[in-house]
């Protein structure tokens, strides 16, 4: 019998861990999700991020635990940071002292100037700075018993035809105003990785990472924003612009920076290697999602 990973994983990864012969309870907010689950192979259990008892009960039935939940509502991005802070908390008083692992989803830093790689710290100040603290309260799990990871994911976690991270925003932003934008000059780099590629480090965190280990889920290191932009008008037939970070509200102060981001130490000491589709191909492929 495998570990039982809660709560509600990303579609990809439940067949991920159902496919190495792990059993899978996922947390669910809806019906469509549980229909989802249990077609996946596992067993829903109803609650949500700000649901803490389901939490409690989740983690108590589990052999370990994946954290992937975050709100991605950027108009109430402090409201979202303190709903996964208040998670982490919750699961962790729940896993104390049992040597269990604990998965969590936390975001690459940004380094001024260089590539970030797994050995950096988190980035803890700026408008995501809440979730690194996050992930850094994770990481310090390992001294109260529970073997805890981050895998830290670029900010296009990508798949074709459903969804693709920061260039969601841009996609949207394009089919709204006519225009495929970018801030700035668009040289700022942003990483990336194929959600399938991203499911397989999770489980492989969740098999063999050692408390205390940072992992980086990236594919691809860093595409400029103009290139992506670009990519994004020439499906959808339209200008490419530059345009000032407030155009895309609060979140746009995170686009204008420049964060490339390493994973040569986490191939290196998992074997892990993304072979799945990369982020300009998947935006070239169109296939968009229309806007809601």
């Amino acid at each position: 019998m495998g570990h039982r990973a809660s709560p509600r994983p990303y579609s990809v990864v439940v067949p991920e861990l159902i496919a190495a012969g792990h059993e899978v309870l996922g947390l669910v907010r809806s019906d469509a999700a549980a229909t989802a689950v249990t077609a996946a192979g596992g067993t829903p259990l109803r609650g949500d991020l700000t649901d803490l008892d389901s939490l409690r009960a989740g983690a108590a039935q589990a052999d370990g635990v994946i954290n992937l939940a975050f709100s991605n509502d950027w108009d109430n991005l402090e409201q979202g940071i303190d709903e996964e802070a208040r998670a982490v908390h919750t699961l962790a008083a729940a896993l104390a002292g049992s040597g269990k692992p604990f998965v969590h989803a936390g975001l690459t830093p940004m380094m001024p100037g260089h590539t970030s790689t797994e050995d950096d710290p988190d980035t803890t100040d700026g408008p995501v700075g809440g979730r690194g603290r996050t992930s850094d309260a994770v990481l310090t799990l390992a001294d109260q018993g529970i073997r805890s990871s981050v895998v830290r994911l670029p900010r296009s976690v990508h798949q074709r035809g459903s969804q693709y991270g920061f260039c969601s925003v841009l996609i949207a932003a394009a089919q709204k105003t006519g225009v495929s934008a970018y801030v700035g000059d668009g040289t700022q780099r942003w990483p990336a990785v194929n959600r399938l590629d991203a499911a397989a480090l999770f489980r492989i965190a969740l098999e063999d990472a050692a408390p205390g280990t940072v992992l980086h889920a990236v594919a691809d290191e860093g595409d400029t924003m103009r290139t992506l932009a670009e990519a994004i008008g020439g499906v959808l037939a339209m200008p490419v612009e530059s345009v000032p970070p407030e155009r895309f509200g609060v979140i746009g102060r995170v686009f204008a920076l420049d964060m490339p981001s390493s994973s040569a130490l986490t191939r290196e000491r998992f074997g892990w290697q993304p072979t799945h589709p990369s982020l300009i191909d998947n935006l070239a492929a169109g296939d968009y999602p229309a806007l809601g």
